[in-house]
């Protein structure tokens, strides 16, 4: 089931809509660096280049699965 959450980059509000198990990871991440789950989407937002948001959170989140094993 996808889950849709807004964030404001850049100055803009934007809506992302990831599986529930996405954002469990991306909340994950955030928890472990200390940040809200907001700077974290804004710094992997600011390292995507042209990739679509959506698809450079779910790679932040398979790599960051991948590296816990």
């Amino acid at each position: 089931m996808l889950t849709k959450k807004s964030f404001t980059l850049s100055g803009h509000r934007t809506s992302v809509a990831l599986e529930t198990e996405f954002w469990t990871v991306l909340q994950q991440i955030a928890r472990t660096r200390g940040v809200a789950l907001a700077a974290l989407v804004a710094e992997i937002d600011t390292g995507r280049g042209a990739r679509p948001l959506a698809s450079a959170l779910r790679l932040a989140a398979l790599a960051a699965n991948r590296a816990a094993f």
